[in-house]
């Protein structure tokens, strides 16, 4: 019996062997994603396959929150991951460090982050959007010169509105100039004052489409002032020209018929409005007649004085009544004026003006009396303060014979000031005396 492994020995023997073979430490593996699951903990876990195989995988959380784009059913992805054995089960799987989107599958990543950017920014938005002229005079159309979108739009057009002009741009729609050839004819296109603007191209792949999902190319449809028809690629073909344009038309065919209308059916609506209003006339005149003939049966008509008659008498009432109050008021007022003149005593009044003139003059008397008391005041002050100023003025003070001494311009307050031979100016009372001095003695100087 020793001879025998439990499950689990042989289970730990082959994990072992997996996990120290180095060609199954860092394996690179393309395929599509199935039976995808996002653990409440964060953990993924899905497998993968391609037409013949399907293993199992699982992506822990530290590793899952480094993916630049949202994994779902289907995706193709591009793997970087180490091959080991699940105890458990007993089968080997993958443990998954690295997933990237798979070829076309970036586009698709990249054509959703840029949808999410600009939906965000509102380029998308419904108030945005123009509406599409009914009856266009010119429109302008964006395509290759040659291929099955030009012809479709140009003969849907002509067998549906033969009235419009056409305007025919030819706009390179693939390759890697297309993107600036497409921005630089719209526009040219804006500035054509045509009515309408159609955008298009014939089917292809995502790749070949993509001018028309650059972000500057949204941007210039979003900016231009004419409504503009997206038509690029097929039914089941979505471009973001498409979200950002005034209308998305399926074909370039669609685009044609939402563009103009149909000279088929505008015939046949012409004429039954022509049958509408030819009825409505003939309703409205037979109605008029009868209500003419009904008015003309009328008894006023048949005596017209009757129309004016009791108007004139109307009028003498009303001429009367007006009189009569004119008169009244008039009266009234004079009432009321008489009552004012009696309550309004003239001999009062003036001996009112008389009293009360005695109190301006006794007034206008006291106030100049006291201007003249003011005025004797601020005299005799102003006469103490000039006998005070000369005082104390240096001009007096030399007629007492006093003089002031200068040293280059300054008053001289101190033999200290002084020195032997320096010259100095004595100004008295009637004039200046240049001098120098001699010596100088201190009171301080023994």
């Amino acid at each position: 019996m020793s001879d025998y492994l439990s499950v689990s020995a042989l289970t730990k023997y082959i994990k072992y062997k997996f996990d120290q073979d180095p060609h199954l430490q860092n394996v690179l593996l393309k395929g599509e994603l199935s039976n995808f699951k996002k653990h409440s903990s964060g953990h993924l876990y899905f497998n993968v396959k391609d037409k013949n195989s399907v293993i199992s995988a699982m992506m822990f959380k530290g590793n899952a929150s480094k993916i630049d784009f949202e994994p779902k059913e289907g995706d193709e992805v591009l793997l970087e991951a180490r091959v080991s054995v699940y105890e458990r089960r007993g089968n080997y799987q993958i443990y998954v460090n690295k997933m990237h989107i798979d070829g076309i599958g970036n586009l698709y990543q990249k054509l959703e982050q840029l949808k999410k950017k600009l939906t965000k920014d509102g380029y998308f938005d419904q108030n945005h959007k123009k509406i599409i002229p009914k009856f266009p005079k010119k429109i302008a159309v964006l395509t290759a010169g040659t291929g099955a979108a030009i012809r479709d739009i140009h003969t849907t057009i002509n067998s549906r509105y033969p009235l419009v002009e056409q305007i025919q741009i030819n706009t390179l729609v693939q390759g890697e100039q297309a993107k600036y050839d497409i921005i630089e004819k719209i526009k040219q296109a804006d500035d054509l004052n045509v009515d309408t603007i159609i955008i298009g191209r014939g089917g292809g792949s995502i790749e070949d489409l993509w001018n028309f999902n650059e972000e500057d190319v949204v941007k210039a449809i979003y900016a231009c002032e004419t409504p503009i028809i997206s038509a690029v690629g097929h039914e089941t073909d979505f471009t973001l020209s498409d979200f950002v344009a005034d209308a998305r038309a399926a074909t370039p065919t669609q685009a044609a018929v939402m563009a103009t209308p149909d000279q088929f059916e505008l015939r046949q609506y012409i004429q039954q409005q022509k049958l509408s209003l030819t009825r409505f006339m003939k309703q409205q005149i037979q109605h008029q007649k009868q209500y003419l003939e009904h008015v003309a049966s009328y008894y006023k008509f048949k005596t017209p004085t009757l129309l004016y008659d009791q108007q004139i008498q109307k009028r003498d009432d009303l001429e009367k009544q007006l009189n009569l109050a004119i008169t009244f008021k008039v009266n009234q007022h004079k009432q009321k004026l008489e009552l004012i003149k009696q309550s309004f005593n003239l001999k009062h009044f003036k001996q009112n003006i008389q009293r009360e003139q005695s109190t301006i003059n006794q007034k206008q008397t006291n106030l100049v009396k006291l201007m003249n008391h003011l005025i004797v005041k601020q005299r005799n002050n102003l006469t103490n303060k000039i006998e005070n100023l000369n005082n104390l003025s240096p001009t007096n003070t030399m007629l007492r014979g006093y003089t002031i001494v200068n040293k280059q311009d300054k008053i001289v307050t101190s033999t200290s000031d002084l020195a032997e031979n320096d010259n100095i100016v004595l100004t008295m009372k009637d004039g200046s005396v240049d001098a120098q001095v001699m010596k100088v003695r201190c009171n301080d100087d023994e």
